[in-house]
């Protein structure tokens, strides 16, 4: 399993961005995904993305995310 803190938790506390598309994205936190019966991948969310990833660690798609809606 990945384990989720020890990547980005850093991310959380510090002026660390993630480099999305050549923009810096603060990031504002990040959980698992899951199918309805197991954990599938997990996501990232920045101030203006939520990013998805596989298991394998691969990127999925991302969504717009604003002032908490997604878009």
């Amino acid at each position: 399993m990945i384990n989720l803190d020890q990547r980005y938790e850093s991310y959380l506390h510090t002026e660390k961005r993630l480099n999305i598309d050549g923009e810096g994205e603060k990031l504002m936190g990040y959980g698992f995904t899951c199918d309805g019966v197991q954990i599938d991948g997990y996501y990232i969310l920045t101030k203006n993305y939520k990013l998805y990833y596989n298991l394998q660690e691969q990127f999925k798609h991302k969504e717009r995310w604003q002032s908490g809606l997604l878009r």
